[in-house]
């Protein structure tokens, strides 16, 4: 395991709150350079749940990705802790509440970056020269700003001295170029808001919204770059391959399915007083995970209906009970 002294060491996998005010240089290739912005801190809420258990090549692998600033792909069936990761880093170095975008067939890039109000615009606009009201260079964040919103890929692009944590999940579902759109902002660490751009020469800067929360972030020139690349982890059910291109940069992890010590080891965290039900459900769940897909937290909500209600149910009601809590998430397999 990591000692405290160990440079490599960024993310111990403990559970417990390791803050840095600074990490450690990145490759020169690496390098951002645009003026951080001030925003309020962005601090995990206080945690509430057990720490997400992680293994030491898992470990490894998160701090490769932090020490390269490089995004982190993480493969494996549904169920197994791919997206719950993020926020066991997030938490442990603080770097603020996740970033979530959700992924589907209908996905952009551009979504992922900004959205832009212009219908909504338009009509402000017309009620301007109804009005008779002039535009002044003093007008652009309630003018032009009010009608932009960063994504989350966008915010965690923002220039700020400590990284933010983005979970791109389920990119497999994407349409086939997203990962190819992604790989330019990946290498680039900037991005352009095209009407922005249009409009610098009389609206250098204009505060625009940022995707967690309703304080305004400044945008220069119209474009928005990096500073600290962000950490960032994207989720595949490993339902399609990947450009190679796009695999060379990111770092790759593999979770297979827990075994009967890890999966002991999730039960103990989140229901300490389980005792041997626990263990004859974990056997019934190994024995159908062979057949059926099936997720950690199904397990765990049969323990917990098995261990914590004060009632009887009876041998045959618990039976369907576990029988209808362990159904194969793709539907198929189940008897």
């Amino acid at each position: 395991m990591a000692v405290a002294d160990d440079p490599f060491t960024l993310f111990h996998g403990d559970g417990k709150v390791h803050p840095r005010e600074r990490f450690p240089p990145a490759p020169p290739w690496r390098l951002f350079d645009a003026e951080p912005i001030e925003r309020p801190p962005a601090i995990n809420p206080p945690r509430t749940r057990p720490p997400f258990l992680v293994d030491e090549p898992e470990i490894d692998l998160v701090n490769a990705a932090l020490h390269l600033r490089r995004p982190l792909l993480i493969t494996g069936k549904p169920g197994v802790g791919k997206s719950s990761l993020i926020h066991a880093v997030a938490h442990e170095l603080q770097l603020g509440e996740v970033l979530v975008w959700p992924i589907n067939t209908r996905s952009t890039l551009e979504a992922g970056l900004y959205r832009y109000d212009a219908i909504g615009r338009l009509q402000e606009e017309n009620l301007r020269k109804e009005r008779g009201q002039t535009v002044t260079k003093d007008d652009g964040d309630e003018v032009l700003g009010k009608y932009i919103k960063l994504g989350p890929l966008g915010t965690a692009f923002l220039p700020s001295n400590r990284p933010r944590a983005l979970l791109i999940d389920e990119i497999d579902k994407s349409d086939i170029d997203l990962p190819n759109d992604l790989l330019n902002i990946f290498e680039e660490g900037s991005f352009e808001i095209p009407v922005l751009s249009r409009v610098s020469d009389f609206w250098p800067t204009v505060r625009v919204q940022a995707f967690d929360g309703k304080d305004k972030v400044p945008v220069s020139e119209g474009r928005v770059a990096v500073r600290e690349f962000p950490f960032i982890v994207m989720t595949s059910n490993g339902e399609r391959d990947f450009p190679q291109p796009f695999l060379r940069r990111c770092i790759r992890m593999q979770i297979e399915p827990p075994g009967f010590k890890r999966l002991a080891d999730i039960v103990e965290a989140h229901l300490p007083e389980s005792g041997e039900t626990a263990k004859a459900l974990i056997d019934d769940f190994l024995r159908l995970l062979g057949e059926r897909d099936l997720a950690t937290d199904q397990l765990l909500n049969a323990v917990f209906l098995a261990t914590s209600i004060p009632i009887d149910l009876g041998a045959k009601t618990r039976e369907k009970l576990r029988e209808s809590l362990f159904q194969s998430l793709s539907g198929h397999g189940n008897r």
